[in-house]
């Protein structure tokens, strides 16, 4: 089985300014610099055989090149509950109409459709009993996070492995947007 999700990278200059956030939250557990993306969808565990479909069926995606500008950050979860901080993204239509293609050409495959709505974000930190004043303190100070336009001319299916620390991520395939 392989552990898959299909996701857009960022240039280093990006990676490394919302790194650059990082900091301030006891419990906060931060995003390798290397790992930050936006996924556009999680597939989870599948058969290689299935991946192989997958693939293709994603490289026959055609979608525009647009641009991208990340805006503010947040955190889901409220009190006791938070469980990721995040930076937002400004409203783009041509990012919600790629992540519908990805989504179509996976139900296609035979996978079951998302059924959470696309709420696109790069996930900076996963929290785990983090207190309460230091995140709003984190998401004040930083709320007026922004970076771009950053040019999206592709997008990348990635393998995810897990083990006692974070998560490594490969990319498997880059698909062009043109």
């Amino acid at each position: 089985m392989i552990r898959l999700f299909v996701a857009l990278d960022f240039p280093e200059d990006v990676r490394r300014r919302l790194a650059g956030l990082g900091g301030g939250v006891p419990g906060a557990r931060w995003t390798d610099a290397d790992n930050l993306h936006l996924t556009l969808r999680f597939i989870g565990e599948v058969p290689g055989d299935q991946a192989a479909e997958i693939d293709e069926s994603l490289a026959q995606i055609a979608a525009p090149a647009f641009d991208l500008v990340l805006d503010g950050v947040g955190v889901y979860g409220s009190g006791r509950n938070a469980r990721v901080l995040w930076a937002g993204v400004e409203r783009s239509d041509a990012l919600s109409h790629l992540q519908s293609k990805v989504e179509s050409a996976l139900v296609r495959c035979g996978l079951p459709a998302e059924e959470r709505k696309f709420s696109p974000h790069v996930t900076l930190a996963r929290l785990k009993d983090a207190p309460k004043d230091r995140i709003g303190r984190f998401v004040e100070e930083r709320g007026m996070f922004r970076a771009g336009p950053i040019r999206v001319d592709h997008f990348t299916l990635y393998r995810s492995h897990l083990g006692k620390g974070a998560a490594v991520y490969e990319a498997l395939s880059e698909y062009g947007l043109g």
